[in-house]
């Protein structure tokens, strides 16, 4: 067969398209865009977290995001951390500090009395101080 008698013979010719086959893609499929921060939890405390999801109809994944976003909008009062070697040594400090200031001439109820009023703080400043817990209030 000549290309002269060749119906196609400078023409385009297009052939069919072939069936395309999407190639599979490894590894684990994509759940989110958010990056993965993993968190070890004790037992404990995975425990109240799902009491907590199973209350709330959410699973441990929100539950857990949930949560986070209530602890950083709550707004707390810091307090100083102290440790109670710290705390103790402050103490005795504050104690000899004022024996020196209190009259050795006092009866010793008096001296103590003296000694606790001024480590205490007057009554109507104790709830503004904030090393000392919060007294209950009778309601």
């Amino acid at each position: 067969m000549s290309s002269m008698n060749n119906p196609y013979f400078g023409k385009p010719f297009f052939m069919a398209k072939s069936i395309k086959v999407n190639q599979k893609r490894r590894g684990r499929p994509a759940t989110g865009r958010d990056p993965v921060s993993a968190v070890r939890l004790p037992a404990e405390l995975t425990a109240a977290v799902d009491r907590w999801a199973e209350a709330h109809e959410a699973n441990r994944s929100d539950a857990i995001r949930r949560l986070v976003e209530f602890g950083l909008t709550i707004k707390t009062t810091t307090r100083p951390v102290s440790t109670p070697g710290l705390r103790l040594r402050a103490q005795e400090l504050a104690t000899k500090a004022i024996e020196k200031m209190i009259d050795p001439s006092a009866p010793p109820e008096e001296r103590a009395e003296r000694r606790r009023r001024l480590t205490k703080g007057p009554i109507e400043f104790r709830e503004y101080r904030v090393d000392l817990p919060k007294a209950a209030r009778p309601d």
